[in-house]
């Protein structure tokens, strides 16, 4: 696990701040280590055993805590299963195979098949999105509906944020901190967002992010897509051009429900509850 740490110490630290944010999940809720080919896969299952299963993918240098601000609006009419990825801070293994390959796929079928879930629907934000897009993709038997809220891999990736980031590292903490208030613009300051910022802040402390280039998905791909579409883009994502992406997701597929907030940022607010009754109406 510490490949994609700086330190063993630091990944303990991040090990256990993530716990403290666990015991504060809001609804009830379980913990499942799940085999797969690339190693024990952690996830957090809320919401009613009978109710449409969706697995939900946090983005780069998150974990299944991504979720808190907003798992109480979705557990109450899905059956959630937070998951955390591989090679991202978390109880997951460590493993970063290629996003280009056909790794994450298999990885995923090892994840429904652990879970006893045939079909899902997904959901996923940022590069949780590209995962779920490639899943969904790859594998449109298996994925009921598709859920995004700021994806990677439709619009453009912004770079200047990425050479400010850089020079940001130079100032530790209060870099840090500007690098993420960069991100988190137009975000609310509600209390378990405040405790997830400060999460991420001392987890980029510690954490390798990956460095890799994210695939893009051009329109024809994205025409491949076989079931019903949400996706939530922010308008001022300093990340990724959600403009072009929202324009690029609505050419390839007209009858998507595809929503672009004009004052919101790559930390997206106000999406959990339309995305709850999207993914509740598309019940395998």
């Amino acid at each position: 696990m510490t490949a994609i740490y700086r330190s063993a110490a630091g990944a303990a630290a991040v090990r256990d701040r993530y716990d403290t944010l666990l015991a504060r999940w809001p609804v009830p809720s379980g913990q499942r280590t799940l085999a797969t080919r690339l190693g024990d896969t952690f996830a957090v299952v809320s919401g009613p055993v009978d109710a449409p299963p969706v697995v939900a993918l946090q983005g780069s240098g998150g974990t299944a805590a991504h979720w808190l601000p907003d798992i109480a609006a979705l557990a109450g009419r899905l059956r959630v299963y937070a998951v955390d990825a591989p090679g991202e801070p978390g109880r997951t293994v460590a493993a970063r195979p290629p996003l280009a390959s056909s790794a994450y796929a298999e990885w995923l079928d090892d994840v429904l098949d652990a879970l006893e879930v045939p079909r899902a629907a997904f959901l996923g934000t940022s590069l949780g999105g590209w995962w779920a897009l490639d899943y969904a993709l790859r594998r449109p038997a298996r994925v009921t509906a598709l859920a995004l809220v700021n994806p990677a891999g439709i619009g453009r990736r912004r770079v200047a944020p990425l050479l400010k980031f850089a020079a940001y590292r130079g100032f530790g903490a209060r870099g840090r901190r500007r690098s993420l208030a960069m991100v988190a613009k137009g975000s609310p300051a509600d209390p378990a967002r405040q405790a997830l910022g400060e999460f991420t802040l001392a987890t980029f402390e510690h954490f390798r992010p990956r460095l890799e280039t994210i695939p893009v998905f051009p329109v024809e791909r994205l025409r491949a897509l076989a079931m019903p579409v949400q996706a939530h883009f922010g308008a001022h994502d300093v990340l990724l051009d959600q403009r072009d992406a929202a324009a690029k997701l609505r050419e390839a597929r007209p009858d998507a429900d595809v929503r672009l907030a004009e004052d919101a940022g790559h930390f997206l607010p106000g999406w959990a509850g339309a995305a709850a009754a999207f993914l509740a109406g598309a019940r395998a």
